[in-house]
């Protein structure tokens, strides 16, 4: 017993009581007397009992645990998000059961499975980029198991225990894009993921639309998808960009990683950033007030979206089944401007 957790079964037999008695004798039950109730509290505290709540709300029928699934907790953004649902959930006094996809669409099932056999009471979920099958998420819908998706979402997936949060990431990259373009760039490259996944396809055509709305060419040499965008195709992406015999003069990623791999090919190559390249990413990782020069970046409201998450799911909780689906809330984005992509402002004190 001394290597493992005491039990209600474990005090029972010390003290040559019934389970049935010694959890009653634990609730404070009128029923058991004072005498038995001393003795188990005392057995109790010898062996540092410590009751399953667990076991105890699923025998009420409440786990009052939410699954949350993620691509992966590196990086800035996930990590935010998750502090942001832990938070808010233990604020309605729900724990939190967390695991990662690893971005492998058949991980995603069996956490998914994971989650419905261990009776959480509501699943939150941001897509791994190869997820291009969502049966496993038919199947959570059609138990009427709350299901909010976040950042990556299935557009168009909906039901009365279906809502979903996200960025507007097409705001973001025609923010980020006109402002390289206010800066006086015309050759702006892009970075991107794979455009089956929202947030890839929604970047790209803010890019885009940012293009043709300040009438420059929309140039598919300048353009790098990527099925997974980080430093290594960041760097990678540069080195193509700046063989061409007329290289870009700016670079939007929809990733600040891929940007730092870019950054540091144009520094290797003698480029100078911004002057030479302008660089604009996309998260607002912690790291990008600490690169040289400092990074612009696309702020995600990672911790408000993971709260807001919490919150439409413990509205789907309390609805009733025939209630019409929960509108998708969408948060603003904000352009986080640094030394990266300005180059007005150094040309004036020049």
């Amino acid at each position: 017993m001394a290597n493992r957790r005491a039990s209600i079964t474990d005090l029972a037999k010390a003290l040559n009581l019934s389970a049935s008695t010694v959890s009653r004798a634990l609730a404070d039950h009128n029923d058991v007397s004072e005498a038995t109730k001393e003795r188990v509290r005392a057995l109790a505290k010898e062996l540092n009992y410590q009751p399953n709540q667990l076991a105890a709300a699923l025998r009420r029928g409440r786990s009052k645990t939410l699954g949350v699934l993620v691509p992966h907790i590196t990086g800035n953004f996930f990590p935010h998000v998750v502090h942001g649902i832990a938070t808010e959930a233990s604020k309605s006094g729900y724990n939190v059961l967390i695991c990662q996809s690893d971005e492998d669409v058949q991980q995603e099932k069996k956490n998914i499975d994971l989650f419905m056999n261990a009776q959480v009471e509501g699943i939150l979920v941001s897509l791994a980029n190869t997820t291009q099958d969502f049966a496993h998420f038919d199947a959570v819908k059609d138990q009427r198991l709350p299901l909010v998706f976040f950042d990556r979402i299935i557009e168009g997936f909906q039901g009365p225990n279906v809502s979903a949060v996200v960025l507007n990431d097409y705001l973001g990259a025609y923010q980020a894009v006109s402002h390289l373009i206010e800066q006086g760039c015309t050759r702006i490259a892009i970075f991107s993921g794979p455009l089956h996944v929202n947030i890839n396809k929604n970047r790209y055509q803010g890019y885009v639309d940012a293009l043709t709305a300040h009438g420059l060419p929309l140039r598919p040499e300048y353009v790098s998808h990527h099925a997974d965008i980080n430093l290594k195709s960041g760097t990678q992406a540069m080195r193509k960009l700046l063989r061409m015999a007329q290289r870009p003069d700016a670079v939007f990623a929809s990733n600040d990683l891929a940007i730092v791999g870019a950054m540091q090919v144009a520094k290797e190559q003698g480029l100078r950033v911004p002057d030479d390249i302008a660089l604009v990413g996309f998260s607002n990782e912690a790291f990008t007030e600490l690169t040289e020069p400092t990074l612009t970046s696309v702020d995600q409201r990672s911790e408000q979206m993971g709260r807001t998450a919490v919150r439409l799911l413990l509205k789907l909780l309390n609805r009733p089944a025939t209630a019409s689906p929960l509108k998708p809330v969408v948060l603003e984005p904000k352009l986080i401007v640094r030394d990266s992509s300005v180059r007005l402002a150094r040309k004036e004190r020049n």
